[in-house]
């Protein structure tokens, strides 16, 4: 706990002996003479305790306390009273008063008070830190086109009680997108609840899903609650619906449909407000054509749509996302403290992602654990990333071809294939930029079997 506190009383002799007894337990103490005084200093100094007396000239101190909760939802007040009731103590405690003192005050009480009250700041700070760890490991990081166009659409969807449906490749983030739109909507207090679809056994997924009833089945020991009674005013995250088994799906559209569960093996229904967003990483139009997905279900939850872009279409976001996992990495996992050299930025842009953005965390956590040096470099991601350059292969399969020749061929393909790319396949460009006659640029490409994507 901090050492400041504020004392906030008209009266001088509370003020003084308060104030004393504050000082030789070790506080920084400030004291006013009225609520307005009181409200301005805590502006200004931010105390982390304030003891306010309840009667006092001009605005009094329950008023004083309903002010300074507004400015400040955690601050901290312990009220004084000459003459305290029942009434005025349930009053002070609705407002988010502390604890209620009488006068005289009693010393004893106060040390006391004053201990409980450091353990319970501990442990308020204790949960911001790890509430501001758990937000910073789910943060979308980026400011590329295509991810500014996303936090867009996340703001103005987050604050409806729409559905949204989030695609994207597997590693792009879907869930950070879904925790995102949580964090942002009115049910951010309320629990969020993840189901991988694709995870659970298609036999187990409806008793994840709904709960089950003691011996409704081998294995239902105990009566079991479901997801979607666990998520409850909050929001459910169904995350690859499109690997949930048709009978599952049939019943999560009765849910959405009437907003109640029922247990397998039960016959009560439970009423749930839950927003559903689902993810997946399939084209579920075509999964709706083979068969495997039902087309009502996927208007359901297709309210809004959010696509969340593959990696490679935002290369400038790489040395944002690879400095974010550095640091990341570095202080709250105990890996070695390094930085980034400008060559390993370069060869970390360049790579092909096939796994995005999962797969590039996990090569600067292999770098940072098995590189060695104060900095990581270009010749470290070339050794240790194991990440796939342009041409699709891996680099550090190129020094591990049996010949000279192998390599230079291998080498110069990928070489190639990469400036192709940079000059939109504009061949005499190419030819220009990599200082070659255009007739031989033509022989290499026809050589290696280099195609223009589609």
């Amino acid at each position: 706990m901090s050492r400041r506190i504020l004392i906030v009383d008209d009266e001088p002799g509370v003020r003084s002996a308060l104030g004393q007894l504050l000082e030789y337990e070790g506080y920084e103490v400030k004291a006013v003479t009225s609520a307005a005084d009181g409200l301005a200093e805590y502006e200004k100094w931010r105390p982390q305790l304030v003891f306010m007396d309840v009667k006092m000239a001009g605005m009094d101190g329950l008023e004083a306390l309903k002010r300074l909760r507004e400015l400040d939802r955690s601050a901290t007040v312990v009220m004084i009273s000459g003459h305290a009731t029942i009434q005025t103590a349930v009053e002070a405690t609705q407002l988010g008063a502390y604890d209620i003192l009488e006068k005289p005050l009693d010393t004893d009480r106060i040390l006391v008070l004053l201990r409980n009250l450091g353990q319970h700041l501990s442990l308020q700070e204790e949960n911001a830190r790890l509430r501001a760890s758990i937000e910073s490991r789910y943060e979308i990081v980026g400011k590329s086109f295509a991810i500014r166009a996303l936090m867009d659409r996340i703001e103005k969807v987050a604050a409806t009680p729409a559905r949204v449906l989030i695609t994207g490749e597997n590693g792009t983030g879907k869930e950070l997108v879904a925790r995102a739109i949580h964090r942002e909507s009115t049910r951010a207090n309320k629990p969020f609840i993840e189901v991988n679809c694709a995870a659970i056994p298609s036999e187990l997924i409806e008793s994840e899903l709904f709960g089950h009833i003691k011996g409704s089945f081998t294995g239902a020991i105990a009566d079991r609650a479901g997801k979607f009674e666990q998520a409850d005013k909050g929001t459910l995250f169904l995350d690859e619906i499109g690997d949930m088994s048709t009978a599952a799906q049939a019943k999560v559209l009765r849910v959405l449909q009437d907003g109640e569960v029922t247990r397998i093996g039960g016959s009560k229904r439970a009423q749930v407000d839950v927003r559903v967003l689902a993810a997946t990483n399939k084209n579920l139009e075509e999964e709706i054509t083979a068969g495997r997905f039902r087309e009502d279900l996927y208007y359901r939850l297709n309210v809004v749509p959010l696509h969340v872009p593959p990696l490679r279409d935002r290369r400038e976001d790489i040395p944002l996302l690879a400095q974010h996992f550095v640091n990341v990495l570095t202080s709250r996992e105990g890996a070695t403290p390094r930085s980034l050299d400008p060559s390993a930025i370069e060869a970390l842009t360049q790579m092909e992602w096939a796994g995005n953005v999962r797969e590039l965390r996990n090569t600067i956590e292999r770098v940072l654990i098995l590189g060695s040096g104060p900095r990581i470099t270009g010749a470290d991601i070339g050794r240790l990333a194991g990440a796939r350059p342009v041409d699709g292969s891996p680099l550090g399969a190129l020094l591990d071809l049996a010949t000279f020749e192998e390599f230079k061929d291998a080498a110069e393909r990928a070489y190639l294939l990469h400036k192709l790319r940079v000059y939109m396949w504009n061949v005499s460009e190419t030819a220009r930029g990599v200082d070659m006659p255009r007739s031989n640029l033509y022989k290499k490409i026809e050589r290696y079997g280099l195609e223009r994507e589609k």
